[in-house]
């Protein structure tokens, strides 16, 4: 059983909704995301999802863009990401790690290759968001190998059948984008995601995790009642730029707005158990 998957039924077995964090790896300078990573554990993270800096993120909205931006002029590779999840595995051999990206900086490296770098880092799932799933039989094959869930994404346009798809092809859970458009967009509609969730349930017995307009205690309170997971990125990106020029407040900022998040998902767990 995969990190990712033990996480899951842990938490369900104690009734609790994961919370998965979002930052990007390098943001605003290297030497800070390890020590961020494991304050956010701190503050009640589950799972992260670590961004690998890429030029060109279409999917992401101006927040994670700009923090791309600042990685890259750091000039952050892929290397450097998996360095930084093998940093942090010195002290935390638990949270699953999911590194969020572009197909471009994997398929430089190659996959078989990656796969290995990965593996050999301590990375547990790959989300890429360019690679549809039916293009992505070869790269999928090469994770299995390497015991790294290929996680994938649903958005609220999605049909039914496609749905069904990459059900079969999923792994570790699904990622559910519950609004339209780019990260930090519009404030989701709790009620439209309801019913999107229920579709999937009836395809799949992986969790589900719900991403993209969630910004505050209430939203990931309200979305951790319909979902098995609550992913959580611009909101904790934008705190990071805040805090760029007082790095050494940055850990501790971030994981304090986690916190809140938190707490408010806690209590609606406990108040539904």
């Amino acid at each position: 059983m995969s990190r990712i998957s033990q996480c899951f039924e842990n938490l369900k077995a104690d009734g609790q909704t994961a919370l998965i964090p979002y930052v990007t790896a390098g943001d605003p300078e290297p030497w800070v995301t390890v020590p961020l990573l494991h304050a956010l554990v701190d503050a009640g993270a589950d799972i992260i999802e670590l961004g690998i800096p890429f030029s060109d993120p279409m999917c992401d909205g101006p927040v994670i863009q700009k923090a791309c931006e600042r990685a890259l002029k750091n000039d952050v590779s892929i290397k450097h990401v998996l360095e930084m999840v093998k940093k942090f595995r010195e002290k935390n051999s638990d949270t699953p790690i999911v590194l969020m990206g572009y197909a471009n900086p994997i398929e430089a490296i190659g996959y078989e290759k990656f796969a290995e770098l990965a593996k050999q880092a301590g990375v547990d799932g790959v989300l890429t968001v360019d690679v549809p799933p039916e293009e992505s039989t070869e790269f999928r094959t090469i994770m299995d190998a390497n015991g790294i869930d290929t996680i994938y994404l649903v958005a609220p346009t999605t049909s039914t059948e496609r749905m069904a798809t990459i059900a079969s092809f999923a792994r570790g859970f699904i990622y559910y984008v519950s609004i339209k458009g780019v990260t930090g967009a519009a404030a989701l509609d709790v009620a439209e995601v309801s019913e999107k969730m229920a579709q999937l349930r009836e395809l799949t017995t992986l969790p589900l995790g719900v991403g993209f307009g969630i910004r505050d205690g209430k939203s990931a309170a309200a979305v951790s009642e319909i979902a098995d997971a609550v992913v959580v990125g611009s909101t904790l990106v934008r705190c990071i730029e805040e805090h760029a020029e007082r790095m050494d407040e940055l850990p501790a900022a971030v994981a304090g707005l986690l916190a809140e998040m938190r707490h408010a998902i806690n209590a609606r767990d406990l108040a539904s158990a």
